[in-house]
């Protein structure tokens, strides 16, 4: 089962992110096989980070809310909440088989909380630009609750526009980028 997890950053907690640096590097290299895509996100400065994303494949809903709330950044209190969700690899690979590579464009995560009927459940005609891309669920699978991407694109306005804006009760979209070990 798939899942995504978005830790975001309590205010103020940077320095606390930083000295924990290592213990959530560790962390998350026991997840390695399992991670879909990683990384973090970023204010409109483009380097202060506001949280951190994890697409992860586990067993079921109790090891998706275990990986989340063992987390040691999580656990110290350097993120004010997580949304942690089922969800549906569309694309049916890993950031890594990006055909962009790491580098190179403006990379976002897009994130459609939803209202009312499923929206954008099909992979949209952009295919070779979106890194990540799947329905939000319930645990059991059975419920739409939105949408999340891993996209790269020339701006947030266009990333924004990925999805039907009429069909979510929110879009967020926040700069991110690959994540993992150098």
């Amino acid at each position: 089962m798939e899942f995504f997890c978005y830790h975001r950053d309590r205010p103020g907690s940077l320095a606390l992110r930083e000295e924990l640096g290592e213990a959530h590097w560790a962390y998350m290299d026991r997840f390695e096989a399992e991670l879909i895509a990683r990384g973090p996100t970023f204010a409109a400065d483009g380097e202060t980070p506001t949280g951190s994303v994890h697409i992860v494949d586990l067993p079921d809903p109790a090891a998706a809310r275990a990986f989340a709330f063992d987390e040691p950044t999580y656990q110290a209190g350097a993120y004010r909440d997580v949304l942690l969700r089922r969800w549906r690899n569309l694309l049916g690979r890993t950031m890594w088989d990006f055909p962009g590579g790491r580098t190179g464009g403006h990379r976002f995560l897009v994130l459609g909380l939803g209202d009312g009927p499923p929206a954008d459940l099909d992979v949209p005609p952009c295919r070779d630009e979106l890194i990540a891309y799947g329905p939000l669920l319930s645990d059991d699978g059975a419920v739409w609750l939105g949408t999340a991407a891993l996209l790269r694109a020339p701006d947030a306005e266009t990333a924004r526009a990925l999805l039907t804006g009429e069909r979510y009760a929110d879009i967020e979209v926040h700069d991110w980028e690959f994540g993992g070990r150098r």
